[in-house]
C-alpha cells in the first residue's frame, strides 16, 4: 500500500463544520448573509436586482464561480412567484455574460441542484450556479485530494465580476 501525502485544505473544515450546525430558525446561509448587515463588498454580493441577487460562492469550484438566487428563501423552482421567476433567468444570463467578459473561459456550467438527493448542499434556498470552465481545468488536485487551486482571492473575483456586469 502506498502512503499518500496530505495536502491541507482548510476551507473544507469550515464547510464540514458549518453543515447542519445552525438552527433551522436562522434560515439558510444566504438568508443569514442578507440579514447580517454586511456590505455587498464584505458579503461578496456581485449584483442586486429587485427580487434576486448574485453572490460569489464562498467555496468555489474555480475563480468566478457565482450563484444567482431570490432574496426570499424558497427551495423549489416552482415555488418562485412571477416576479422572482421573471428576474431570475435574465440575471443568470447577465451572470454568464459577466463571467465570460471577466474570465474569457472556454465554457460555462449553469445548474441547479434541488434537494439534498440532487446534491444541493443548501437545499432550503434555491440558487443557480454559474461556473466558468476551461479545457483541462478538472485537474488532479480535485480528483485525488479534494482540493481546488484558486489563483485569486474572492475579493478580486468580486471586483472583476462587478466591473464586467452588463449595464
Amino acid at each position: 500500500m502506498t502512503q499518500l501525502d496530505r495536502i491541507w485544505n482548510g476551507w473544507r473544515s469550515q464547510y464540514v463544520n458549518d453543515a447542519g450546525g445552525r438552527p433551522a430558525s436562522d434560515g439558510s446561509v444566504f438568508t443569514q448573509i442578507l440579514a447580517s448587515g454586511l456590505s455587498d463588498e464584505a458579503a461578496y454580493i456581485v449584483h442586486r436586482g429587485l427580487h434576486t441577487f448574485a453572490i460569489l460562492n464562498a467555496y468555489p469550484y474555480t475563480s468566478g464561480h457565482l450563484m444567482v438566487l431570490p432574496y426570499r428563501e424558497v427551495s423549489d423552482l416552482e415555488a418562485l412567484d412571477a416576479s422572482e421567476a421573471g428576474e431570475l433567468w435574465p440575471m443568470v444570463t447577465d451572470a454568464v455574460r459577466a463571467v465570460k467578459a471577466a474570465y474569457t473561459p472556454g465554457g460555462v456550467n449553469v445548474g441547479i441542484n434541488m434537494g439534498r438527493a440532487a446534491g444541493g448542499s443548501i437545499s432550503e434556498h434555491l440558487h443557480v450556479h454559474v461556473v466558468p470552465r476551461w479545457t483541462g481545468d478538472g485537474n488532479f488536485m480535485t480528483a485525488i485530494a479534494e482540493t481546488r487551486t484558486l489563483p485569486e482571492p474572492l475579493s478580486l473575483s468580486a471586483q472583476k465580476l462587478r466591473a464586467a456586469w452588463p449595464a
